[in-house]
């Protein structure tokens, strides 16, 4: 290549240069700070447990470098680690703002921990102090989880049936179960056949229920032909078989 030839390609290749340094400094961030800023957060979804302003503050570090340098895969990680929040989705509309919407979590009953149940199955913490204390509690060894909600769904309904209400259940390693009623009043299933045991003492539960005033306050479902029941201040009976259990005595 001649001399003069080399003073060519030189040239162009400053010009080029030159005319490459203003985007190359609008895409790094070195010039949109000033000439294109991100001047507004717009936060759409429920505004329950999430607040707008925790999420403006919660962002406002990554936008110093302008409309074209925020990294929305970062403002998506960090927004989604805020408590409550469920879902998230960014998006840039210019010229100068950013959009975040979320989804919040729908707390169904509390788990293991100081964890909360979603109303999708999803686990999820928040603050101590936030936790909704009338939810349902679920308690069972990790991985359970979905073991437990589908016994509470099927013993909530059939309860419900006969105007008792869950508001807990057990699951324990050996794969026993114990409800807890709305009111306090206990009820050990046991294991195997959980679901079997619990229809037969809810057959019976309306004889049981005309005879006495109070409610009782243990039921242990444990047994082969029958169950036993401790009222307040009474003593805890013998098993009475279902066929006598709208008999005399505190069964």
């Amino acid at each position: 290549m001649s001399r003069a030839a080399a003073i060519r390609m030189t040239g162009w290749l400053l010009a080029l240069a030159v005319l490459a340094m203003p985007v190359v400094a609008v895409l790094r961030g070195w010039l949109a700070a000033r000439q294109w800023p991100v001047r507004f957060v717009t936060v759409e979804g429920p505004d329950l447990h999430v607040r707008a302003t925790s999420v403006v503050r919660t962002v406002q570090p990554l936008l110093q470098h302008g409309f074209f340098a925020v990294d929305l895969q970062r403002v998506r990680a960090v927004v989604g680690a805020l408590p409550w929040v469920a879902e998230v989705e960014v998006r840039k509309h210019w010229p100068d703002t950013l959009v975040i919407h979320l989804q919040e979590h729908q707390p169904w009953a509390r788990w293991t921990r100081g964890r909360l149940v979603g109303s999708r199955g999803d686990l999820f913490t928040v603050p101590k102090s936030q936790m909704p204390l009338t939810l349902p509690v679920f308690d069972g060894p990790p991985g359970s989880l979905p073991e437990v909600v589908g016994f509470y769904r099927a013993a909530e309904e059939a309860c419900a049936q006969r105007g008792l209400h869950v508001a807990s259940v057990q699951l324990t390693a050996r794969g026993s179960y114990t409800l807890g009623l709305a009111g306090g009043a206990r009820i050990v299933v046991g294991r195997g056949h959980a679901e079997q045991r619990l229809d037969r003492f809810l057959a019976v539960w309306p004889q049981l229920a005309a005879r006495h005033a109070q409610m009782f306050v243990y039921a242990d479902l444990r047994y082969a032909n029958g169950f036993a029941v401790r009222w307040p201040q009474l003593e805890p009976i013998a098993p009475v078989p279902p066929s006598n259990a709208h008999g005399t005595g505190n069964a």
